[in-house]
């Protein structure tokens, strides 16, 4: 994964249940992509996420390959072969201050996502 592939790199800090909603917009729809962390245990992070009425869990993990996650902002369509996505990256945990740290990244080579921090 290189930066330079990505055209949004947004950091996030999170408090546990505290959640984080970003308005994704292209052509004329909008659609709400929503995530929140609920349980941070042996080094994993349990993170629980929704967008477009499909709703999943994942574990993250800092040091090891599940670190993130990353879902599709539109369809696959046939003259769409590079499908605009958003990477979710685990980076830190603060015990001091009970926060999880995560990048965002877009990819968008088309140029086609607006993304909204809400």
């Amino acid at each position: 994964m290189l930066e330079a592939d990505f055209i949004d790199v947004k950091v996030i800090k999170l408090k546990k249940d505290e959640q984080k909603k970003i308005l994704v917009k292209y052509d004329s729809k909008e659609k709400l992509f929503q995530f929140r962390w609920t349980l941070y245990k042996n080094d994993g992070l349990v993170v629980f996420r929704s967008y477009d009425k499909i709703v999943a869990q994942n574990i993250l993990y800092i040091r090891n390959k599940n670190q993130s996650f990353r879902f599709y902002l539109k369809p696959k369509g046939g003259k769409s072969y590079d499908v605009p996505y958003v990477l979710v990256k685990f980076k830190a945990f603060d015990y001091e201050t009970n926060e999880a740290t995560f990048e965002l990244y877009l990819s968008d080579k088309n140029m086609q996502i607006s993304l909204k921090y809400l």
